[in-house]
């Protein structure tokens, strides 16, 4: 086992938390602290370091149980301001999912389509105290013979509403681009055609899973930034793949590590979970979501510095390759290269676009380490650490 300088434990960090002597960074401004005084150093220096991210994170949803009407209902189909939702869980509870369209929605029978209003903006009007209307339809039974019901709901009287969402925080993501010759719409956005854009999707140097990127502090019962309330890490998340090609500082070359949050909806905010929608490719929801680090030894510390010049993704074509399931890639950039606005591929400047927000990513970052500063917030210890290499 490796011999660290600096040993230091959940709990010795949650009693400085609660005694107002911790020390909070964030994600960017350990990397100049520990370039000045080094790690071991640093690590003596720093307590927690906070992260953030603001994307459109598809694998997203609410669990909702809309309460009990009389007489008593067993709901096999539901619809919330038209949208459905799925209702084989229990007699009164559904699952909203982000990427939903509302019933009527064309989709792309028009191409390319809008996507105007889906699962994602429920969930943005719910928290936001609007009006939702639900109705649901049943087959009747002994014990619940009703089949057919229409109300209004808020979230405000909803007997409990849950954020769960299966696959979200992506640890890093392809750049992507289109070496077609016509304009493509994809989950990545819109791609212009012979490589007229270069889009991606992550905060970088800010973005959580960077920070940790063998998961040695994260895990099942880490205490989260949510849709701007406090969540909760339940499970790795669909689609987790730690065993990835990586640099020498631990960071993946192509999609590895991915969360399963979870949390209160009635305690988040509007502004931290915001309705998509995705021309010519669908409905989703754009989540907040930070993760506090705890600086337990000298090699964690190592991992947090890490800068968006040393985070590197594969460029990808998404007009021929990816859609047939071809995997290959046009080059490797790092996200020092996406944020500057221009990349250089197949001997053309390419201007970017980033679908993560770096200015929310920020905030949601300052928020957290205020949060810790002011004693609101202290670090759950995960009960098992999700999987690593």
């Amino acid at each position: 086992m490796k011999r660290h300088k600096v040993r230091k434990t959940f709990q010795e960090i949650n009693q400085k938390i609660r005694d107002g002597k911790v020390v909070v960074v964030t994600a960017e401004e350990i990397i100049d602290i520990v370039k000045q005084n080094g790690p071991v150093e640093a690590a003596r220096q720093i307590d927690v370091v906070t992260t953030g991210t603001f994307s459109p994170m598809c694998s997203s949803g609410a669990f909702i149980n809309f309460g009990h009407s009389v007489p008593g209902i067993k709901a096999s189909r539901v619809w919330l301001n038209n949208v459905p939702a799925y209702a084989a869980v229990a007699a009164v509870d559904c699952y909203i999912g982000a990427t939903e369209p509302c019933e009527e929605d064309p989709l792309n029978k028009v191409h390319p389509g809008e996507f105007k209003y889906g699962g994602g903006h429920v969930i943005q009007d719910l928290v936001a105290g609007k009006t939702v209307h639900l109705k649901a339809t049943a087959y009747g039974t002994d014990c619940y013979p009703n089949r057919n019901i229409e109300k209004d709901i808020t979230l405000k009287k909803l007997p409990q509403a849950t954020l769960c969402n299966p696959r979200n925080g992506y640890q890093n993501y392809n750049c992507a681009i289109n070496f077609t010759d016509k304009t493509i719409y994809t989950y990545m956005g819109t791609l212009r055609p012979n490589v007229g854009t270069a889009n991606y999707c992550s905060a970088g140097q800010l973005s959580p899973l960077m920070s940790d990127p063998y998961y040695r502090t994260i895990g099942i019962g880490t205490k989260i930034f949510l849709g701007g309330g406090q969540g909760f890490v339940a499970w790795h998340g669909t689609q987790h793949k730690p065993k990835v090609k990586r640099t020498k500082k631990g960071i993946p070359l192509t999609p590895a590590g991915t969360l399963w949050v979870m949390g209160d909806l009635k305690k988040m905010s509007p502004k931290w979970l915001v309705g998509v929608s995705i021309q010519g490719y669908g409905c989703s929801l754009a989540v907040g979501l930070g993760v506090p680090i705890p600086i337990l030894n000298e090699e964690i510390v190592q991992y947090t510095a890490i800068s968006d010049d040393e985070i590197f993704t594969q460029i990808v074509d998404y007009g021929r390759d990816y859609p047939h399931g071809i995997a290959k890639s046009y080059g490797t950039v790092s996200y020092g290269e996406l944020k500057s606005g221009t990349i250089h591929v197949n001997g053309k400047d390419v201007p970017t676009v980033p679908l993560s927000s770096v200015v929310r990513a920020r905030e949601i970052a300052e928020t957290l380490k205020t949060w810790i500063q002011k004693g609101k917030f202290t670090l759950g210890e995960p009960q098992e650490l999700l999987p690593s290499v």
